[in-house]
């Protein structure tokens, strides 16, 4: 079992005195009948908070699992439009959304799935100052941007109040996702793994990628949220998974705090 953070332990104690009603317990019989989960479980997950920054590639199949899965409030945060050339592997919009938010696209796609849930929408730049408001307010965080500013930001805002990160990136046929608790004592944060030096990163529409390849990554980063919030399993914290689409062969690499690092190293824990 993966340690519980004070916000899981608090909504713990919430659940008991809550129960499903017999709808939501139909809804949610696959994952109450998973002994690792049970009612419990579902619980945590109805009455959690998640942050999806970027509802691209990414975004769009996490989103619509975790809309799925009965995460109780999720907040989408995207300023860009949908455009013809996303609908390749953006799966959560459509060609007559050509021109909407995607947030508010991701939104409409995912009460679909599931009305029985709260989204929010963001529909502007997350800077430092957006980043403390929201933040707080989670008990997770998916991280699927494109740019290394909004990456850094997002890490350090995570690190800073003790909120889980799980951050996924995919370009051409290659992926890779962890999960990130820099504010332990003993997990890296996002930083540890990236210096910072670069504040650009090679973008899908520079260089391609292969549609089910942000698939496969965003619905890991769905899987992993869903282990956090609900307290099961054993996470990807510390290691970080990697995918070569081609000859579709798997590598994990092991993690190690950054003694040096910027942001977790001088976190306190």
């Amino acid at each position: 079992m993966i340690e519980q953070s004070a916000d899981q332990r608090i909504i713990c104690v919430q659940n008991l005195m809550k129960t499903m009603n017999p709808e939501q317990k139909d809804r949610y019989s696959r994952h109450i009948n998973l002994s690792d989960i049970g009612e419990q479980g579902q619980q945590r997950l109805l009455d959690s908070t998640a942050l999806m920054v970027g509802l691209g590639g990414l975004g769009s199949p996490a989103a619509m699992y975790l809309a799925a899965a009965g995460v109780g409030r999720l907040i989408f945060a995207d300023f860009d439009v949908v455009e013809i050339s996303n609908l390749q592997r953006q799966i959560a919009h459509n060609t007559d959304r050509t021109g909407e938010l995607k947030s508010h696209s991701a939104r409409t796609t995912c009460l679909a799935i599931n009305p029985d849930i709260q989204i929010d929408t963001i529909d502007e730049v997350l800077d430092a100052e957006s980043l403390e408001q929201l933040v707080p307010q989670c008990n997770v965080v998916l991280e699927g941007s494109d740019n290394f500013p909004t990456r850094f930001a997002v890490n350090e805002a995570c690190v800073k109040h003790s909120v889980p990160l799980v951050s996924g990136a995919a370009i051409r046929f290659d992926g890779q996702v962890s999960v990130f608790a820099g504010h332990k004592a003993d997990a890296p944060c996002y930083r540890c793994l990236y210096s910072g030096d670069s504040d650009t990163a090679d973008t899908c529409a520079q260089t391609g990628v292969l549609s089910p390849i942000v698939g496969i990554i965003g619905t890991i980063q769905a899987a992993e949220a869903i282990k956090v919030l609900a307290g099961f399993g054993k996470t990807l914290e510390g290691r970080l998974l990697m995918l070569d689409g081609l000859s579709m062969d798997w590598q994990e690499i092991k993690l190690a705090k950054n003694p040096k690092c910027p942001v977790c190293s001088a976190a306190k824990n």
